[in-house]
């Protein structure tokens, strides 16, 4: 297992730099009407693909950009999120997530917590700077199972705000981020039920918080 997991040192855990999204591209057009549409507070309207936009990069900025406010957000508990608080990947007693890419890692691997999102953040990264998989040049397509790309992806994401709400709320109270941990949890949760992206039944660990997130604000 030592070969296969990276030792994490909880002083010196691995952060991950912002993905800037390239200045010309169309994500970083799309990065101007997303910034334009989130500025009117209407969540439920600022996910759905701007009038004439692709899809396919509509998914891939939105990508980018749950990435950054993941990895920010992560940022915040690294010194309560450690190999010895945090033994297990888990979002409360029900749920571990066990580590597997299907390439490097293809039977699932009991880690811990910081080392899950580790693998996790840099196995997004890698595939975001993939021009295979996120095409940035003009007249590249993407792949045809882009779509299911970026399911597996979001479907993973769920699960660090899953850990941050079941494990480190003292800690996110106490820097006064439970707000900005509240937007953004329910910005990426209004994206994935306007794209189909997380079986409900994954969703599970959260279910209570995102049931009162959609009476209040509820799908139109």
């Amino acid at each position: 297992m030592d070969r296969i997991i990276k030792a994490i040192d909880p002083s010196k855990t691995n952060t991950f730099k912002k993905k800037a999204v390239k200045e010309g591209s169309k994500q970083y057009q799309l990065q101007k009407l997303a910034e334009a549409s989130l500025g009117s507070g209407n969540l439920r309207k600022a996910v759905k693909v701007p009038e004439g936009e692709d899809i396919n990069e509509w998914l891939a900025y939105n990508v980018i950009d749950f990435f950054n406010q993941i990895s920010m957000l992560y940022d915040t508990i690294l010194s309560k999120c450690t190999k010895e608080s945090c033994p297990i990947m888990n979002a409360g007693p029900k749920y571990e997530y066990k580590w597997a890419d299907n390439v490097k890692v293809k039977k699932p691997l009991a880690c811990s917590a910081p080392e899950y999102v580790d693998f996790l953040l840099t196995w997004v990264q890698d595939m975001m700077d993939d021009q295979n998989v996120f095409p940035q040049d003009v007249g590249k397509d993407f792949p045809k199972n882009f779509k299911s790309i970026v399911s597996d992806i979001f479907r993973r994401l769920f699960r660090i705000y899953a850990h941050m709400y079941h494990a480190h709320m003292d800690k996110i109270r106490e820097d006064k981020s439970e707000a900005h941990l509240n937007t953004s949890f329910r910005h990426f949760i209004f994206f994935c039920e306007e794209f189909d992206l997380i079986p409900e039944q994954q969703l599970a660990p959260l279910e209570t918080l995102i049931e009162e997130m959609r009476k209040k604000y509820p799908k139109v």
